[in-house]
């Protein structure tokens, strides 16, 4: 038996993910958490062989719940599932120690098939995803994108900023100052070498972040 937690912060999503894991008589739900602060609570007194981990979070994003984790040696085999683009966070989740990466566009039938994998310990990628990992393996690090060596919260910045979310919607979202947020996007905007928020959403828009 695989028994699983999921976090997301949507109650439709964990109710979807329910009714899809209530079909296989092979995977248990033990537990459904709606934050970072839940879900650490949870894990000390609920069985979880695999992780159902959304990376858009309030206050701490899914990654930094992904860091903690691998940092306590925790044994919990991770699966990112969420609605952040795949083509430019699949492989950054493996690479800080996911077990997969499912978006939620993909046809929810998957979502079994992802847990079982990574439940017997295998990786769980999408054909897309698979060949951006094959790339990226190929490719040397001097012509990686200029976004990929942001950090995670740079990288969350840059795209809520090009989705058309303000300072203080994105202070919301992450429990963070918008002072704080601000700094982030400076970080971006240096790092991008550019100068203001349309530049940010044309550069996120031409390396389909959004």
């Amino acid at each position: 038996m695989i028994h699983v937690i999921t976090c997301d912060p949507f109650g439709v999503v964990r109710r979807g993910i329910r009714e899809f894991l209530a079909e296989a008589v092979d995977v248990r739900l033990s537990g459904e958490a709606a934050s970072a602060e839940e879900l650490k609570r949870m894990l000390r007194t609920t069985q979880c062989d695999v992780l159902l981990l959304a990376l858009a979070l309030p206050g701490r994003s899914g990654l930094d719940v992904l860091a903690d984790l691998v940092e306590a040696g925790s044994t919990v085999k991770v699966l990112i599932y969420s609605g952040e683009p795949e083509q430019q966070y699949a492989v950054r989740c493996l690479r800080a120690g996911a077990y997969g990466f499912l978006s939620k566009a993909s046809d929810p039938r998957l979502l079994v098939t992802a847990v079982r994998m990574v439940g017997q310990g295998q990786k769980y990628l999408s054909p897309e995803a698979t060949q951006l990992l094959a790339d990226t393996v190929a490719r040397p690090d001097a012509e990686a994108a200029p976004h990929q060596l942001l950090s995670n919260r740079e990288l969350e910045t840059l795209v809520r900023i090009a989705s058309g979310k303000t300072m203080a919607d994105i202070a919301r979202e992450f429990m963070l100052s918008p002072k704080t947020v601000n700094v982030y996007r400076m970080r971006v905007r240096e790092k991008l070498h550019l100068n203001n928020d349309a530049a940010l959403t044309a550069y996120a828009i031409r390396n389909r972040l959004i």
